[in-house]
This record gives structure tokens, sequence and C-alpha cells, in this order.
């Protein structure tokens, strides 16, 4: 039998490492969130956005306090006065200070949005979860009254409710919300669809966790993302329907201010007193531009085809 040749010993040292050069290597483990956060700061344009809309609800909150005059105060002697040193955005034609009111009217239409939204999260996560974790007759039913209610106009719907009810911030709140859900719903219902037969969730069913824990512990806490994206979207979609609704008169009461109304009340000033439109018009486009691209950047880090 022919002898096998030896190895030599210093084949087994152990291979020489360079303890500087490891730690620089070595890198911890990152969380999902972790990543998703790196992923969206290095998103330039949606850091833009997020400047951007920091700046807006600062304005808000504190735009009001840097001038002297009151949103709701008329005085007629000063009308339509140009931009000046003393009136920092002019004023409108009963004399009210446009700076003041374009503050005021912020704090109005980012709460519009906000809660419309806020209202549509919390409907469209319960419907479509429960509908696509109980399926069956359970689903079929829940998405046919969805698809009832989303058959109908959107916007018809909530002039019609608008006129019936009255004007009002509760009002236009309520008439947002009876379908802006209906999207939320939609696609809550097919994040549990995909995640209902996990193994952690099939797991869960076998140790007799409740229908409640299994939703809120595991099947929507694993859809955060999808629903972050989507929330970012309704936020500029529901101020815009408070400034169509408010071109059409059935925006806030009067003495309140809100971009909407703004807007409206001088569009018909347009040709000669411009910078009556041009300020609420310049804040709406901006924050809707603001959100739009932090839900596309939102979109981008949460979007698993980047992930390596």
């Amino acid at each position: 039998m022919q002898q096998l040749p030896k190895i030599p010993k210093e084949m087994f040292e152990t291979a020489g490492i360079d303890r500087a050069q490891a730690e620089k290597i070595e890198k911890p483990s990152l969380s999902f969130w972790k990543d998703v956060f790196i992923r969206f700061r290095k998103n330039k344009l949606a850091m833009f956005g997020v400047v951007l809309m920091v700046l807006l609800v600062f304005m808000a909150i504190f735009g009001p306090l840097m001038v002297k005059y009151d949103y709701a105060t008329n005085d007629l002697l000063n009308a339509n006065q140009a931009p000046s040193s003393e009136h920092w955005f002019g004023t409108d034609e009963l004399g009210r200070d446009v700076f003041a009111r374009t503050w005021e009217g912020a704090r109005i239409s980012l709460f519009i949005g906000l809660a419309a939204a806020l209202i549509d999260l919390f409907i469209g996560v319960v419907w479509g979860s429960i509908s696509g974790y109980r399926g069956g007759r359970t689903d079929e039913t829940m998405m046919r009254v969805a698809d009832i209610l989303y058959g109908v106009p959107y916007l018809l719907l909530v002039i019609i409710l608008m006129v019936m009810l009255g004007q009002g911030l509760g009002t236009m709140i309520l008439a947002m919300t009876i379908t802006g859900w209906i999207n939320m719903a939609r696609i809550v219902r097919g994040q549990v669809l995909q995640l209902k037969n996990q193994e952690y969730v099939m797991a869960s069913q076998t140790l007799g966790a409740t229908t409640k824990r299994i939703l809120f512990k595991h099947l929507i806490p694993n859809a955060t993302g999808p629903i972050l994206v989507t929330m970012t979207l309704t936020i500029p979609s529901a101020i815009f329907t408070e400034a169509f609704l408010s071109y059409l008169g059935l925006g806030v009461p009067a003495p309140l201010a809100s971009w909407g109304t703004m807007a409206s009340e001088g569009l018909p000033a347009l040709e000669y007193y411009p910078w009556r439109l041009f300020f609420p018009g310049l804040f709406i486009c901006l924050t809707i531009l603001a959100f739009n691209v932090i839900g596309d950047g939102l979109r981008d880090a949460l979007d698993p085809k980047l992930r390596k």
C-alpha cells in the first residue's frame, strides 16, 4: 500500500489576520427599517421633499406669529395692497394680511389632509386586513361592498354630501373619507393575502393565537411599507380636494382661511392683484410636490428589487 506524503505542520497554522483591517471590513447587520432609512436618505429628491415639508409645517405653526396682523382682521383702507415691507404677501379685498392668512390657511389645509389620511388609514387597514385574512365569503362580501362604493364618482359624492350637510371642517373630512379609504383597504388586503400563508403566521395559528393578535402582531406590521407609501400619497390628494371644494364655494366658512378659499377668492382678481392667487397656489403646489416625492422615495426604498 502506497504511503501518503506527510503534510507539513505549517499548513495547519492559522492564517495571519490584520485585526485593524478586519474591524474595518466587519459591519453589523442592518434591520429592515434601518436599511430602508439608509436607502431613503440617499435619495436626494426624497430628502428635498422632507426638508420642504418640514419648512412648510414650521411656517404653518409659527408663520402667523411672525407678523402683527391677524388673519381675520379687516382693514378696508389698505385693501389690495401689493407685497411690501409692511405686508410681505400684500393684502386682500378686505385689507386682511395675506401672509397671516396664508399660514393660517396652511394649518387648516394640512389638518384636513392629515385628518382625512388618518381616517382612511384606520378604516382601510381594519377593513382590508379582516377581508384578506378571513377570505371566502367574508372577503367576497366585504370587497363587493368596497367595489360598489368605489363605483360612485368620488368628487361627485363629496360635493353632494357637502351640499346636504353644509360647510365645515368636520363635514369636509367626513365627505372625503366616505369612500377615500377604499384604496387603502385594497392595498392592505393584497398584502395580507400574500402574508397569511407564511410559516410564522401558521405557527401562530397552531399555537392558538387570536385573529386580533395575528393581524396586529404579524400581518399589519409586515405590511407597513405599502401602507406608509399610500398614506403619503393620500394627504396631498385630500389637500387638493379641499382646494377644489373651496373653489366651488364649498370650503371652510368665513372668516376661516384655507389655501383653497384663498385661491377661490384670489382668482377673480388675478389680472389686477395676482399675489392674492399666487401665494396660496404656490404653497398648494409645493405641499403636493413634497408629499409626492416623499412617497416615491419611500416606494423606491422599500422596493425589494433594489435589495441585493
